[in-house]
């Protein structure tokens, strides 16, 4: 008997139920729900975005995870432990009784079974990344208490101390106050926090409009956002090289300028 007549003979006795979970399954960009955490196992605003829900005896589900900064998980455990991939931004992770790690960009971080932790974003910067997560006997986490602003690493707040004002607030709060209510509370508290679109991706779309638009003030503190949201330094160049076609050369020269401003701060 030859090779092919082997492979239809054994897939001919197949049962029908396995050959129908065999087949190809894509789920496309952009058709999965995204929905807030819940807010008793997280602090601040967090979106999850399910990308697979196992089904039949498969029991490892992937999900994409956005957190704004200073947003975290509570403390949990995993009875088969998890991997997390961050996608964008930076990030931090703590096992029980551990330093505090940051994490960013490319990293791949692993959590054994049964071992206590939290993850988030940075206190001023936002963070997403895909969990991958094995349930055992249909159970994938155990939630334990919130993480606290100490454990998080945050100071202590002070009684009576003076709320810093925002970028905003400060560039034009005393010229036109509700134009800098609207940028923090609308622009940045909102739109920037939209699931459509991690922030990595928002500081690429803003960055080259105000490349285009030859911009160099409001380019300089978005550019630095951009890094901070998890785009390199050779990305930012790449985009202001790759515009000179599209939005002049004069524009991308400006551009180049502020990059370096930019680049030298640490």
């Amino acid at each position: 008997m030859n090779l092919l007549a082997t492979a239809t003979l054994a897939v001919s006795m197949l049962p029908l139920s396995a050959l129908a979970d065999d087949k190809l399954q894509i789920s496309r960009a952009g058709s999965r729900p995204v929905n807030a955490a819940p807010a008793q196992n997280f602090t601040g605003a967090v979106r999850v975005e399910m990308l697979h829900t196992p089904t039949g005896p498969a029991r490892a589900s992937a999900g994409t995870v956005s957190f704004t900064p200073g947003a975290r998980t509570a403390w949990h455990t995993h009875p088969l432990g998890q991997t997390l991939v961050v996608i964008a931004g930076t990030g931090r992770v703590q096992m029980w009784d551990g330093a505090i790690e940051n994490i960013q960009v490319g990293d791949v971080v692993h959590i054994p079974p049964h071992v206590k932790h939290w993850h988030g974003a940075a206190p001023t910067t936002a963070m997403a990344h895909i969990a991958i997560t094995e349930a055992q006997d249909g159970k994938a986490v155990d939630w334990l208490e919130p993480v606290s602003d100490a454990q998080y690493g945050l100071p202590p707040p002070v009684a009576n101390a003076p709320t810093a004002p925002s970028r905003a607030q400060s560039l034009f709060g005393d010229v036109a106050p509700k134009l800098a209510e609207l940028t923090d509370q609308v622009l940045f508290a909102d739109v920037w926090a939209r699931p459509g679109l991690s922030r990595r991706d928002r500081s690429l779309a803003t960055v080259s409009a105000l490349i285009a638009m030859n911009r160099p003030e409001q380019l300089r503190s978005h550019m630095a956002l951009a890094r901070a949201n998890g785009m390199t330094q050779e990305e930012l160049v790449e985009t202001l090289t790759h515009l000179a076609f599209y939005a002049g050369w004069p524009s991308a020269i400006t551009a180049a300028g502020v990059a370096r401003e930019v680049f030298a701060k640490p």
